[in-house]
């Protein structure tokens, strides 16, 4: 099942672009909750490369890599997870402000809300990360 969430960011294109693909930020917005982090991301933003990003809760409990591979990069970034689950990604400008759009298989782990719900916080992490940023 394919799920959507969205998100508008006032900031450029060219930052929102450098703010979701570079590792040094990546780091700074990626998870759902305040209870985890993001300690480090490997990102080969190219037609095939891979990219690794760390997720672990700052408790210790437990962690993952998110990983998957780009399957093309243009205005929108599209990639597969290691599971074989599939992401869009869409930048769009609209004014003064870009609208981040991200769809993706659902894993059905979760319900689909449970797993709206994790996307879309981590959407709301990048969008304060951006603009806290001048």
């Amino acid at each position: 099942m394919i799920s959507t969430v969205d998100i508008t960011i006032r900031s450029t294109t060219d930052k929102v672009w450098n703010y979701w693909t570079k590792p040094k930020h990546i780091t700074k917005w990626n998870f759902a909750s305040e209870k985890w982090s993001c300690p480090s991301a490997i990102n080969n933003l190219r037609t095939g490369g891979e990219f690794i990003w760390r997720m672990v809760a700052k408790d210790g409990s437990m962690g993952f890599d998110f990983t998957g591979t780009y399957e093309q990069i243009e205005k929108s970034i599209s990639y597969k997870m290691t599971d074989g689950r599939k992401v869009i990604i869409n930048f769009n400008t609209e004014g003064d402000t870009i609208k981040l759009t991200e769809s993706f298989d659902t894993d059905g782990t979760n319900s689909t809300e449970q797993e709206r719900a994790g996307w879309q916080a981590i959407l709301e992490n990048f969008k304060n990360y951006v603009e806290s940023k001048e």
